[in-house]
């Protein structure tokens, strides 16, 4: 019985060489490691979730006329639940949404130090010379360099803790020029991720096997290289705030 299903006789015979001709397209997305670096992310402890993705006609998948941010924000509004680590979820979301890209939920486990990528570039090389422990970090193709930390958390004191939206504009933009530092509320994209324009992508630079600093260890070295960045080039200006609603 086994061998006339497999040989493609009869009903069950379609529906065996349907089945088989499905399958390829469903794991075609982890060519180029894809459904690796996601699940990779995840056993490193962030929290994933599905996120829109570039669609023909230089738009975005959610094909929301104006969208503010295409390709970069999540899918649902119930991303802040419904991020997981879960391996068996994570494979189930890969293989059914093979073009989608994956956001991960700040402020859970690990925030985010989101710099100027010339900054960005700065201060590695300066930390990673003066032997400070770094994490995991991203770049950017439109220009941002990501470093992966532990969560602040919630102190006991909600005056020592900055929510998301304050950090994209700090009281003065000297104390941290185009710095943003993501944590409860807030999301960026997990490489590997494309963004609207021709190859442009989100990639590691550093991995998720390396193990999360503290922010405050990263802190000056980021302020630093961001200043001197802001003065070589005159841009003082923040990151823009993420316009696809964070909250609902």
């Amino acid at each position: 019985m086994s061998a006339e299903f497999d040989g493609g006789t009869g009903r069950q015979g379609k529906i065996s060489q349907w089945l088989r001709g499905r399958r390829p397209k469903e794991t075609a997305a982890d060519t180029d490691g894809r459904e690796s670096l996601l699940l990779a992310a995840a056993a490193a402890g962030l929290p994933l979730a599905p996120a829109a993705h570039p669609a023909p006609g230089y738009r975005c998948s959610c094909d929301r006329v104006g969208c503010p941010t295409p390709a970069r924000h999540p899918v649902s509004f119930a991303w802040q639940t419904q991020s997981t680590t879960d391996r068996a979820q994570i494979e189930r979301w890969a293989r059914h949404q093979p073009q989608a890209n994956f956001i991960t939920a700040t402020g859970m486990v690990h925030d985010v130090l989101d710099v100027p990528l010339p900054a960005g570039r700065r201060a590695l090389e300066r930390l990673l010379a003066d032997g400070i422990e770094v994490g995991p970090v991203a770049e950017s193709d439109e220009g941002r360099a990501l470093f992966f930390t532990l969560t602040r958390g919630t102190p006991e004191d909600e005056d020592e803790w900055w929510p998301c939206e304050l950090d994209c504009h700090p009281e003065t933009k000297d104390e941290h020029p185009g710095l943003r530092w993501h944590c409860r509320g807030s999301y960026v994209l997990v490489p590997p991720a494309r963004l609207l324009g021709d190859g442009q992508r989100v990639r590691w630079v550093r991995g998720p096997e390396h193990p999360l600093p503290d922010p405050l260890s990263l802190l000056e070295h980021l302020t630093d290289a961001c200043a001197k960045y802001a003065a070589e080039t005159g841009d003082d200006t923040d990151h823009p705030s993420e316009a696809w609603p964070l909250r609902r």
